[in-house]
């Protein structure tokens, strides 16, 4: 038969490649690092961030020109030096991607048990991306992916952005993967018993006990959750889960919110007021944990280990500790092993 006959009747060109399939791939994803704490990187990082039209809703024509006018001129160096104060020096990069490579790494060993599972990592804004990440599954013959939003409480602003990256590279591809986004896992029982086992075990290497503990969640403009973001409300039950484990008095178990930005009024109480009211009202020992964040990074690590304890000495208080990210501790992983089998169910 000759070769085009052969092309005829649906047979392909010999340097075709081969097709690799029947593989699955699951993709752990988070918010996103810098490459580095100079200015141009802060500045490009920045820039991704904060042109996403999911984490600022306002209109382009009223963002756009406080962003390029005053927010990338002057916050890159400001922020840059607040990344080198928390910089994993050994690595040269981010605490936030040491540990989400980590993870990759020891998911992927936990699942060794199928054979057929790839894992790797991605981060939202920043390097690696979603879209070479996916398209790598791909080429690697994973013809089933299992999208992973490392977001306990679902926000648009995380969880939805992800999605969207997602399947925007999708678009791209003329013969896509089918892809699976795993839904958020606020309560989820197994991610509740780890949360209080590492307040427990926190405090049980301290020689003095907190008055008040915060769980300190990242904060959203109060118009996003008016709008139907059902974040707060998952927040909110996370904390009430976490302290019925714990068997604590709901008053010893507080919700605060931080990082705001900008001028919009933003989901209350703020954590940093909060933290100064409690030291001028008398509180004398806290501690700090933040459920929403699976790894340590600038938020957790400066913006609460650091600044918030700061001001709650200036004011008043004598013990601070803040209770670190689950990271990829063994409870931590047991957490994502959970939640990835089960949404692996019908693939492997």
């Amino acid at each position: 038969m000759s070769d085009e006959a052969s092309r005829a009747v649906g047979e392909l060109p010999a340097e075709h490649p081969p097709v690799k399939i029947q593989k699955v791939g699951v993709l752990i994803v988070n918010l996103g690092t810098p490459d580095g704490t100079d200015y141009k990187s802060m500045r490009r990082y920045l820039k991704e961030f904060l042109t996403d039209r999911r984490v600022i809703e306002w209109s382009r024509l009223y963002w756009y020109p406080i962003l390029f006018g005053i927010v990338l001129n002057t916050r890159p160096g400001r922020v840059g030096k607040a990344y080198e104060e928390i910089w994993n020096r050994d690595l040269d990069e981010s605490y936030l991607r040491t540990y989400t490579r980590n993870q990759s790494d020891k998911l992927g060993q936990i699942l060794a048990d199928h054979p057929s599972v790839q894992v790797d990592w991605a981060m939202r804004y920043g390097q690696p991306s979603i879209p070479d990440k996916l398209q790598a599954l791909k080429d690697a013959g994973c013809d089933r992916i299992v999208l992973f939003p490392l977001y306990p409480q679902y926000a648009a602003a995380t969880t939805a952005t992800v999605n969207d990256k997602a399947f925007q590279a999708l678009m791209g591809m003329r013969w896509q993967p089918a892809l699976r986004t795993v839904p958020p896992y606020h309560d989820d029982p197994a991610y509740i018993e780890a949360i209080a086992q590492s307040i427990e075990s926190h405090i049980a290497g301290l020689d003095w006990e907190p008055e008040i503990v915060l769980t300190s969640f990242h904060g959203i403009p109060q118009s996003y959750f008016l709008k139907g973001d059902p974040y707060h409300c998952q927040c909110l039950k996370t904390a009430r889960l976490v302290c019925e484990r714990l068997g604590w008095p709901k008053e010893k178990l507080m919700v605060t919110f931080q990082s705001r930005f900008g001028p919009e009024e933003w989901l209350q109480p703020y954590t940093d007021k909060t933290v100064e009211k409690l030291a001028r009202d008398g509180v004398k020992r806290m501690a700090v944990i933040n459920p929403g964040f699976v790894s340590d990074c600038l938020e957790t690590l400066e913006e609460i280990a650091g600044e918030a304890g700061e001001i709650f000495l200036e004011h008043g208080g004598e013990k601070f500790t803040h209770v670190p990210c689950l990271n990829d501790s063994e409870s931590g992983m047991k957490v994502l092993e959970t939640i990835v089998r089960r949404e692996l169910q019908g693939w492997v």
